[in-house]
């Protein structure tokens, strides 16, 4: 590849397909959320979703250039229910989007309306596939659970990550979370309501292989959490900074809402 992919005009989302087709497909993330057209899921055939980390596990926090990642080791997390039903997935990762004032950054909107960060929760089937690529690769290999950040109170277990952001402010920059931190606390309160559907990775490859779960519930976070992670820099600490129209900061680095077409949104949980 001649260049990096990224969030500017030179590389952005509409770049994307030329080196990654897959993101031209028909069953691309994120959407827009449409309340009104969302299937109501029984929950009479829908079994709760279940979750549990191993906030020790939870160790590394790197700058990858286009957003802060935590890579988890995932022996003893695992994901299932709700539209995953009995198959098993481990966590493999989180990281965030997030805009550059309040009002954009989430991925997927809802009605249209964005949320000022989102974050992702990725996990694998483990049940069906050996390795995180193997599961990448297939339809049902990985599930997402999104969380819709707010501006509003500080959230102490994003702490234990926003804290650390002024160390990996360059890309390749990584720190060990010396306290790790617990997933499930990123989680917002209420998690028996969420829309789920079948979409891909937000990023490219933008493989085809995702079951989104997106929360209905946002969690809230400070204002100087949120501007740490614009604070952070999309360029190596050997290279000049871009002078691109974020002036090398990572932010805005969401991709924008692409059409449902012909697939199911379904509501789970209700009010």
């Amino acid at each position: 590849m001649s260049h990096h992919w990224g969030y500017t005009e030179q590389n952005g989302p509409a770049h994307w397909a030329k080196d990654f087709p897959q993101a031209s497909g028909h069953r691309q993330s994120p959407v827009n959320i449409t309340t009104s057209s969302a299937k109501k899921g029984s929950e009479l055939n829908v079994s709760p979703l279940k979750w549990k980390y191993v906030p020790e596990n939870t160790k590394s926090l790197v700058n990858p250039g286009y957003c802060w990642r935590v890579d988890v080791n995932g022996a003893g997390s695992e994901l299932t229910g709700g539209p995953l039903g009995d198959q098993i997935y481990k966590l493999e990762q989180f990281h965030c989007h997030w805009g550059c004032t309040d009002s954009k950054g989430s991925e997927h909107t809802v009605d249209g309306v964005s949320y000022a960060g989102e974050l992702h929760l990725v996990h694998w089937n483990t049940t069906k596939y050996a390795t995180f690529n193997e599961a990448a690769a297939a339809p049902d290999g990985l599930a997402v659970l999104g969380v819709f950040l707010k501006v509003g109170n500080h959230h102490p277990e994003l702490e234990k990550v926003s804290s650390l952001l002024p160390f990996v402010l360059h890309k390749g920059d990584r720190v060990t979370l010396p306290n790790g931190c617990d997933p499930g606390k990123l989680l917002p309160p209420r998690v028996h309501t969420y829309w789920t559907y079948e979409g891909s990775l937000t990023t490219p490859p933008c493989s085809e292989s995702v079951i989104w779960i997106v929360f209905k519930t946002p969690v809230e976070v400070s204002d100087d959490q949120i501007n740490a992670m614009r604070n952070l820099n999309c360029y190596d600490v050997k290279e000049e900074c871009p002078c691109n129209e974020f002036n090398g900061k990572v932010i805005n680095n969401f991709r924008p809402t692409l059409p449902l077409g012909k697939r199911e949104l379904r509501e789970i949980g209700g009010h």
